[in-house]
């Protein structure tokens, strides 16, 4: 479809909303700066608070979230696509979701993502985790047509979910997003092996904007921001857990290229599972 810049904005953010959109102000005016004209911002861009009272009194609903407002506004400003990779949105049940938000070069929301799979996990360092005792879960995929590219979205731990991917590539998407949060301990193991996966599995770019380092709620994030083009070549990196800003640029033919190269999207059939009892076993003895 189109050549353009992507920036992968790396933050470190804290339990005040209003200091870390003033934070994330900052660096999507130093990835614009570089020429990107798609910015990413990772999960959770809001604020990261583990207390359930906290988060009560912290997140509010869209329209009235300041990261939401900042993103529109720098949008419109800079004339790119910001994308919030997300926040903590009070929905009108009075759940939270863990939202995405896709901003236009006018400013105005192109499109809405709810973190599909939820973290819900027993490390083995003491690390429990149980995203779903504070979100709800969202229950559908999202592709959107963009002039730049077709952009397929994910959060975090949707991940480890390789049909998400699959729907979304077979959906037309040759930009994968996955904005994320990972801990220390599943990002030194997995984070770069399953973000290489996903592209070359698919064959698309992804573009993974992270949170790294040690946040005030006391959790531990990986950083290692990435962009990996469709034949699981690394773009760009930021190699390290700090605030920062990688670039890379992104020509959407080569998703079709790697797809004429290896069409397994095209070459893909439907299965059943055919499931067989295990056979007794037949032990030879010695002769007695």
């Amino acid at each position: 479809m189109s050549l353009f810049k992507a920036a992968a904005i790396q933050m470190r953010s804290g339990t005040e909303p209003r200091r870390n959109a003033a934070d994330m102000e900052a660096l999507v005016r130093e990835a614009a700066a570089r020429g990107a004209t798609y910015v990413q911002t990772p999960e959770m861009t809001g604020a990261l608070v583990r207390d359930k009272d906290a988060r009560a009194a912290t997140f509010t609903t869209e329209e009235k979230d300041i990261v939401a407002a900042t993103a529109a506004r720098l949008a419109s400003e800079l004339g790119i696509h910001l994308h919030i990779g997300s926040t903590a949105i009070l929905r009108t049940d009075g759940k939270l979701a863990n939202r995405a938000l896709l901003f236009g070069p006018d400013g105005s929301l192109l499109a809405s993502y709810d973190k599909i799979h939820m973290f819900d996990v027993d490390l083995d360092n003491g690390e429990s985790w149980r995203e779903s005792s504070a979100y709800e879960p969202g229950v559908g995929a999202t592709v959107i047509d963009l002039a730049i590219a077709r952009l397929g979205f994910a959060v975090c731990y949707d991940l480890r979910f390789p049909q998400l991917f699959r729907a979304e590539a077979m959906a037309g998407a040759d930009v994968l997003t996955v904005p994320a949060a990972f801990t220390r301990q599943t990002g030194e193991a997995h984070w770069h092996v399953l973000l290489r996966a996903r592209a070359i599995e698919n064959g698309a770019f992804v573009i993974a904007a992270a949170q790294g380092g040690k946040h005030e709620d006391g959790r531990e994030t990986f950083g290692h921001s990435l962009i990996v083009d469709p034949w699981g070549r690394v773009l760009a990196e930021a190699n390290h857990d700090e605030p920062g800003v990688i670039v890379a640029e992104i020509d959407t033919a080569q998703s079709a290229q790697a797809r004429k190269k290896i069409p397994n999207l095209k070459n893909a059939r439907e299965f059943a599972v055919r499931q067989v009892a295990r056979p007794e076993a037949v032990l030879r003895g010695a002769a007695s």
